[in-house]
């Protein structure tokens, strides 16, 4: 199931996305997902990002392609950070270019968006506290990041975390995903989650036990080999098989 959240006239709303319709769901999406009968034709919607997280927590250096581009040793247990709920946008809105940052790169990634409140959770029952998965894309100040030695600044200025377009709740074979990035419609990463060096349970196990995760927290995964920089006026595009298309431009 595709859950989508947009806005639809003046309401805000969450819905399954059936075709070119949307059912609207009675509430904020969990585990336990019940739709309404109201009906709603797609053309007719605003799509939202599809989760309002209090965290989004992002993990660096998790593909083998993308560490033998830098010539980086891989890391032995997953390297995390954080960017802010501020920096969320959705499917074809408008990542802003701070003035005299420097270099600005695409990163794209496969999210994972949390269903319940998760703490120390085991491998072995991650899958119980995931709700689904969406596109996301890791926009990073790169010049800032090798300024700083840091990466907090970098990665979180205002929509510099597109999301969407929807959750994809019945993912299957997340171990070999396709995973693409598009720059003006020129592909320019190409890789698959069969190059993750963590896998997603290992993943989400390691960050609750150290944060409480919650409803609707975004986890990002990693990013492949490929990444590179952006301009004004450009349009960046992260593709995810079995998820979707997620569309932005540069301003």
């Amino acid at each position: 199931m595709k859950i989508a959240r947009f806005k639809y006239k003046k309401e805000l709303l969450w819905g399954a996305v059936e075709g070119n319709d949307i059912i609207a769901l009675r509430n904020c999406p969990s585990r336990k997902i019940q739709k309404t009968s109201k009906k709603i034709s797609r053309n007719k919607v605003k799509l939202l990002a599809p989760a309002v997280p209090s965290k989004i927590v992002c993990v660096g250096l998790n593909y083998k392609d993308h560490a033998a581009e830098l010539k980086m040793k891989m890391p032995s247990e997953p390297i995390i950070f954080l960017k802010p709920p501020t920096s969320v946008i959705g499917h074809n809105c408008q990542i802003i270019y701070p003035p005299g940052v420097g270099r600005v790169d695409y990163e794209a990634e496969l999210a994972v968006v949390i269903g319940r409140r998760a703490k120390s959770v085991s491998a072995g029952e991650v899958t119980k506290y995931i709700l689904g998965y969406t596109c996301l894309n890791d926009v990073t100040a790169r010049t800032l990041q090798a300024k700083d030695g840091q990466w907090t600044r970098a990665k979180s200025f205002d929509t510099f975390c597109p999301l969407g377009p929807w959750i994809e709740t019945e993912l299957k074979d997340k171990a070999s995903l396709k995973i693409s990035s598009y720059l003006n419609g020129e592909l320019k990463q190409d890789s698959s989650t069969s190059e993750f060096i963590f896998s997603i349970e290992k993943i989400v196990s390691f960050i609750s036990k150290i944060m409480t995760l919650l409803p609707q927290d975004v986890i990002a995964t990693g990013t492949p080999a490929g990444v590179g920089p952006m301009k004004k006026g450009d349009s960046v595009e992260v593709e995810i098989d079995g998820i979707g298309r997620l569309v932005n431009y540069i301003r």
